[in-house]
């Protein structure tokens, strides 16, 4: 039996990303831009891609990390990958 990706949901992306960056979930605004706001380096970005390629059970291209600028951004590069 194949296996089911997981299901996009916003708040758990949310949740996700909070605890790969290591603060608050309540940090993780729908606007914050990542660098900016939640000191976000290209490090973490790349974790924050890995993690959520694993969960996600996509593959984001490594051109795609300037995408993971927001919780939205993050949200949409996923959407696209995942509706594949």
């Amino acid at each position: 039996m194949p296996q089911t990706a997981p299901v996009l949901d916003l708040e758990d992306l949310r949740s996700t990303i909070a605890e790969v960056i290591d603060i608050d979930i309540a940090e993780v605004t729908d606007t914050a831009d990542f660098k900016e706001d939640l000191d976000v380096d290209s490090l973490l970005a790349m974790e924050i891609l890995v993690t959520l390629e694993r969960k996600y059970q996509v593959t984001v291209n490594e051109s795609n990390l300037q995408d993971v600028r927001s919780l939205k951004s993050v949200h949409d590069l996923l959407a696209a990958k995942v509706a594949v």
